[in-house]
């Protein structure tokens, strides 16, 4: 006789729930299910470890090696992101595609296309690309697993990342467009300039809403960062060598009337701002507007180089004398214990009719040139010191002052002509000593991308007389005053076409070395009639920017400022000349 439970359980089992299925058959296949489903996930996650992605020598002993000892290996932090924290999504319909495209990769595991060193060297740059194309897709689905971009913290950031993660926000660029090569070998520098323009173009999908307290830190105040006053020992010029380092302090070293000189001017009056200028190597126009220049599209875009290096002058300088830029290391013309960069004191001033300017900065200890006989390569000037000032009708003096003048094929740089083919150019043109600085106004064409293999630059792109004279008139030009301490030489010139070193209305320049600072002082009229004078009008901003050659140094061997502002009475501009 059936139990009357057994009854009830055996009817439970057998009632049909839907399309003619038992609730037993039903709860049987779930159970086989959740079987399989855990096999499977087992099985899938086995797949999903950093033991499992080396487990062969592929990938061991090449881009595994090279991941151990990055920020994304080891940190102050203790977070480790492993191969499938990078390269395979988390959502799982995402996740199970990755995992069907790399049944690719165990077919080309069979047929031993990268089983060797050299093979893998072949085909990394296809690989990488291929990588690329898929975190770019995604919006850099796997970065933002860790790093949000809306919830960085400004203020902790450096100005070039802050600066660059607001405008990736703005205009829907992703993280891939400017960090890769972060755990393995770099090959992006071998993509074309068409390449990594396509990669990197922005996508509007990706255009995020700008975080209030991102907004708001980034706006909140762009007037100049104020700087204390130097008033110290003497024989001290101090620069914070910090990642963010602005020189905070230099030292005046002067007797007690240092307040004033010959020049009848209270500079204690005139607002003090501290910059740190620093060593170029051969960096140019060319290469800030290539390829291998992350802040390319900041730059194209309209941003300053002020407004993202500001604050690194001190770390750029010392890359390149030191060797170890990435791409500006100096090679086989090092000057070896050259300083990478010089704290000066700028303090300016003008009285209606005349701009005064007042540079104090550290005298160095000298460091022979190997390759000129007896180290020194103007043995007459320990110090030669040069202004530039332009309106923002020349081209890239608006973001980069100065540095438009300085082109890949001009003296010294890296496609320098040779001699042979300035003799054989014909060109209206000074060439005694090489290709000069010059400006893109006074060119047909630059070149900046090198495609199709031509040359960069424009040395030989001259435009015609005619046209070279309209471009003066039209003030397209920069105003260049050059003082050379040791002759007590001042120069008044421009730069167009070439650098001329004389034609201007002139400026009133002196020098002293005292307790080890140099102090220069230089006067110029507000108003020239001069061609190739900068005429400046109180109530409108100039470029402005500034080179010393320390040290009996000559050419591209100097210290250079970034471009900054020159306005009078006026708060805003970065180097503020005051009426007295």
């Amino acid at each position: 006789m059936t139990r009357p439970d057994n009854h009830i359980f055996s009817s439970f089992l057998n009632r049909k729930i839907i399309f003619g299925t038992t609730l037993g058959v039903a709860i049987f296949f779930m159970f086989i299910g959740v079987i399989f489903w855990g096999g499977f996930n087992t099985g899938m996650e086995a797949t999903n470890t950093m033991d499992f992605c080396i487990s062969c020598h592929e990938m061991e002993d090449n881009v595994y090696q090279e991941y151990k000892g990055t920020i994304h290996d080891a940190n102050r932090s203790g977070v480790r992101a492993g191969c499938p924290d990078c390269h395979v999504p988390r959502p799982w319909l995402y996740k199970i595609k990755r995992k069907i495209q790399a049944s690719n990769e165990l077919l080309h595991k069979v047929m031993g296309t990268i089983d060797t060193p050299e093979k893998f060297e072949k085909y990394r740059l296809h690989m990488a690309k291929s990588e690329w194309k898929r975190m770019k897709a995604s919006d850099s689905r796997e970065c933002r697993n860790c790093h949000e971009i809306s919830t960085m913290d400004p203020a902790a950031q450096k100005p070039r990342a802050r600066k660059q993660h607001y405008n990736a926000m703005k205009t829907g660029q992703t993280c891939i467009d400017c960090h890769k090569g972060i755990a393995h070998k770099k090959v992006h520098d071998q993509l074309t300039e068409e390449e990594k323009d396509e990669l990197e173009k922005p996508n509007p999908d990706f255009i995020r809403p700008i975080p209030e307290a991102y907004d708001k830190f980034m706006n909140a105040d762009k007037k100049p960062k104020e700087t204390k006053a130097a008033a110290v020992e003497p024989k001290k010029v101090e620069v914070a060598k910090e990642e963010t380092a602005v020189a905070e302090e230099v030292t005046e070293a002067a007797p007690a009337s240092a307040a004033s000189d010959s020049s009848g001017v209270d500079w204690e009056k005139a607002p003090e701002r501290l910059i740190n200028i620093f060593y170029p190597g051969q960096a140019s126009m060319e290469w800030t507007l290539g390829k291998n220049h992350s802040g390319k599209r900041a730059f194209n875009s309209g941003d300053r180089c002020f407004e993202c290096h500001d604050e690194e002058t001190v770390d750029i300088g010392e890359l390149i004398v030191s060797g170890e830029h990435e791409y500006l290391a100096e090679t086989d013309t090092v000057i070896p214990d050259k300083r990478g960069s010089i704290p000066v004191s700028v303090r300016a001033t003008h009285d209606g009719e005349n701009l005064y300017m007042r540079f104090q900065f550290p005298e160095t200890a000298h460091t022979p040139a190997p390759f000129v006989d007896g180290g020194k390569m103007d043995a007459d000037n320990q110090i030669k010191f040069a202004i530039m000032l332009a309106t923002d009708d020349v081209t890239y003096a608006d973001r980069a002052g100065c540095w438009g003048t300085c082109h890949i094929d001009a003296k010294g740089m890296p496609l320098e002509p040779t001699a042979d083919d300035l003799s054989a150019s014909g060109l209206a043109l000074n060439l005694e000593q090489g290709i000069s600085k010059f400006i893109t106004e006074s060119r047909t064409k630059i070149e900046l991308k090198g495609r199709g293999g031509k040359k960069l630059g424009g040395w030989d792109k001259l435009k015609n007389e005619d046209e070279i004279k309209a471009e003066l008139e039209a003030g397209h030009f920069m105003d260049l005053i050059r003082y050379q301490a040791g002759t007590g030489k001042s120069e008044d010139g421009y730069i167009l076409e070439q650098r001329y070193m004389e034609g201007g209305q002139g400026a009133e320049s002196t020098s002293s070395l005292s307790d080890g600072v140099w102090t220069i002082v230089m006067k110029r009229k507000l108003v020239s009639d001069k061609s190739g004078d900068v005429s400046l009008v109180t109530d409108q901003v100039y470029n402005f920017g500034f080179a010393i050659h320390d040290d009996y140094t000559n050419g591209r061997y100097h210290h250079v400022s970034l471009g900054y502002k020159l306005g009078f009475d006026n708060d805003e501009a970065e180097l503020n000349a005051v009426k007295q």
